[in-house]
């Protein structure tokens, strides 16, 4: 494994936003949903592009908090324009479990 500076993480803007829409996204080549985050009065609401359609509805991911890098430069996902990366982990059968805090947080709020 390689190893990183402290000042490398610190680089790694990561922050809680609650998921406020969810939008099917057909277009995409592996199944996703459109996301719409809340990340508070700073940063605003961004929009991602996640590969979690296996594990999670439309309708129990609304209001969820989780945790984004909302420091990468926005990408083009076909016709989506995704502005953050909404973290997860990869389960052995491939499906991603979602990055989340344990207790309500502020959106915004930074991993430290």
């Amino acid at each position: 494994m390689k190893t990183i500076e402290w000042s490398d993480f610190q680089n790694v803007d990561i922050r809680v936003g609650t998921i406020v829409a969810v939008e099917e996204f057909p277009q995409a080549r592996r199944p996703a949903y459109k996301l719409q985050l809340d990340f508070g009065e700073q940063l605003g609401f961004k929009k991602s592009s996640a590969q979690i359609t296996t594990l999670y509805s439309k309708a129990e991911l609304i209001g969820k908090q989780v945790l984004a890098v909302v420091n990468f430069p926005p990408k083009q996902i076909g016709p989506f324009m995704s502005e953050c990366l909404v973290t997860g982990l990869y389960r052995p059968d491939g499906s991603v479990v979602l990055s989340t805090v344990d207790k309500p947080m502020p959106n915004g709020a930074r991993l430290a």
